[in-house]
């Protein structure tokens, strides 16, 4: 007897459906087959659903059980084929039936007990499920809070497969799990780390709400211990919430690494990611024999920040150049390329020489100039022009560290930053980038129109510093930025010369 169930199984972060045929021979050789080009982990499947069966009362088939999992060109992965290929022995094996009407979607791990384990990537099933117009999806308990956020596709918490039997088969009434979406966001948006913590570094923090309002990479340079990593982790404070949406794609990316925490369906925070330099290319911008998203998409929508620039491998560096400017990456592999959302705001750290103190005015630098040529040189031009704001970032003086007064606080400076997201949403609309930093050079041309006297402040600058025509770009984009905090129509010549100066930094630290 032939039975067929539909599930699905993940490439990269995507979920493709899959058919689950299970056909019984009665009169043939008792065996167990698997096909449809599947993966060790699925492959193992069939030991854990045959004690899974006996374990939960019923009978294991004795027969010859052909298993297909379809399209057979397509490789299987994890072991989210537990249950329904259980529930397909079951029905052709006439030890149960589906009489439950509408077309229902199965997925889930079972224990050797018959109880439902997570899996990862149920947002992207859940997604597909409702994209495809499935009447329901039945997922292990677990994991039912994070597919019941998707909006149109009723999602069943099973917790055993004998729960699942008496839904399909109606004997057993199971109601849709919901999520309160505002409640999850007021509940997980809480934090405790807030600009008013670090003392001094108002023109980094000035750079930082630049970056946060129009969306620019920053690349702050100072002696160790002058704050750029407590600068670095405060700049989602400053940064709008995530959008339902942006939500969901980022939710998306985590659930199919699974990466998401008991008790959060749905990331509502910012990710804030921090690889040490010693990551690998596959670690920072994914790859694999099956590519999985690396470290660029998992901040995707959030902040990355590279801690010690100069230590990271300069060739892993170099693959940051696609993500950086549209927004994903894609890994081609022999017989398929997969492409990841990228879009993030891109912090990096250093110091300024090898020993860290050449710009330090109270410690005394040892580095010879071809240890610091050495130690500069690890960062290419190209990656340099990629980069928006180049920010110093100094030592601050004791009495700042003991008696200045308490800085604006993060609450303050966000207010700043959605004041400039407004004027951007209400210029671009519906159509083309979110933020400043996105433009295009067709929408700079549009948008970042220069007065005479703007423009031949801008013609000096290039001359002088010999900026490339992407940093000219850049200069009108961040430019553009510091307008919509004042609230200006036009670009005026101070935010023409500010965005100058953010791009002087590396000649004057690379001469």
């Amino acid at each position: 007897m032939l039975a067929k169930l539909a599930s699905f199984t993940l490439v990269g972060i995507e979920a493709v459906t899959v058919e689950v045929e299970v056909d019984i021979s009665f009169t043939s050789m008792p065996k167990t087959v698997l096909v449809g080009l599947a993966e060790a982990a699925v492959r193992e499947s069939t030991h854990r659903v045959e004690r899974a069966l006996v374990n939960s009362g019923y009978r294991r088939p004795i027969d010859r059980i052909v298993i297909n999992l379809a399209p057979a060109d397509l490789k299987k992965e994890a072991s989210g084929f537990d249950l329904p290929i259980a529930l397909g022995m079951l029905v052709g094996s006439g030890q149960a039936a589906i009489e439950r009407p509408g077309r229902y979607a199965v997925v889930g791990e079972l224990a050797l007990t018959g109880e439902t384990r997570p899996i990862k990537g149920v947002l992207a099933m859940a997604l597909a499920a409702a994209h495809e117009k499935f009447d329901g999806l039945l997922v292990p308990e677990a994991n039912a809070s994070e597919a019941a956020v998707v909006e149109g596709i009723p999602v069943y918490p099973i917790s055993s497969l004998a729960e699942a039997v008496g839904f399909l088969s109606g004997q057993l009434e199971i109601d849709p799990r919901s999520v309160d979406l505002e409640e999850v966001f007021r509940r997980l948006t809480r934090g405790e780390e807030d600009f008013v913590d670090v003392k001094g570094q108002d023109y980094a923090k000035r750079a930082l709400v630049i970056a946060a309002a129009g969306g620019h990479n920053v690349l702050m340079i100072g002696p160790p211990g002058t704050g750029k990593t407590l600068l670095a982790k405060r700049l989602g404070t400053i940064m709008p919430s995530l959008t339902p949406s942006e939500s969901l794609e980022t939710t998306r990316i985590y659930s199919a690494m699974g990466l998401l925490r008991a008790g959060e369906p749905l990331m509502a925070v910012r990710p804030f990611r921090s690889p040490h330099h010693s990551v690998s290319d596959a670690g920072l911008v994914g790859g694999g024999s099956t590519p999985q998203p690396g470290e660029i998409s998992l901040a995707h929508k959030g902040v990355l920040f590279l801690d010690e620039l100069p230590e990271f491998n300069r060739k892993t560096l170099e693959v940051l150049r696609q993500p950086l400017e549209e927004g994903h990456v894609t890994i081609s592999r022999a017989l398929r390329s997969t492409t990841f959302p990228a879009d993030f705001v891109l912090v990096a750290a250093m110091n300024p020489c090898p020993c860290g103190y050449r710009s330090d005015p109270r410690r005394a630098c040892n580095c010879t100039p071809p240890q610091v040529e050495k130690y500069l040189s690890k960062i290419s031009g190209p990656l340099l022009d990629r980069i928006d704001l180049h920010v110093e970032v100094p030592a601050v003086p004791f009495t700042q560290l003991t008696e200045a007064p308490p800085g604006p606080t993060s609450a303050e400076f966000l207010n700043q930053v959605l004041k400039a997201r407004t004027l951007q949403a209400q210029r671009f609309g519906n159509k083309g980038p979110i933020v400043n930093g996105r433009m295009t050079p067709r929408q700079v041309r549009k948008f970042c129109p220069l007065r005479p006297e703007a423009l031949s402040l801008l013609k000096a600058a290039m001359e002088e510093l010999g900026l490339s025509a992407r940093a000219h770009d850049k200069v009108l984009r961040v430019a553009r930025t510091m307008a919509d905090l004042e609230e200006s129509e036009i670009i005026l010549p101070q935010h023409i010369a500010e965005a100058v100066g953010y791009r002087s930094l590396d000649r004057s630290v690379w001469a």
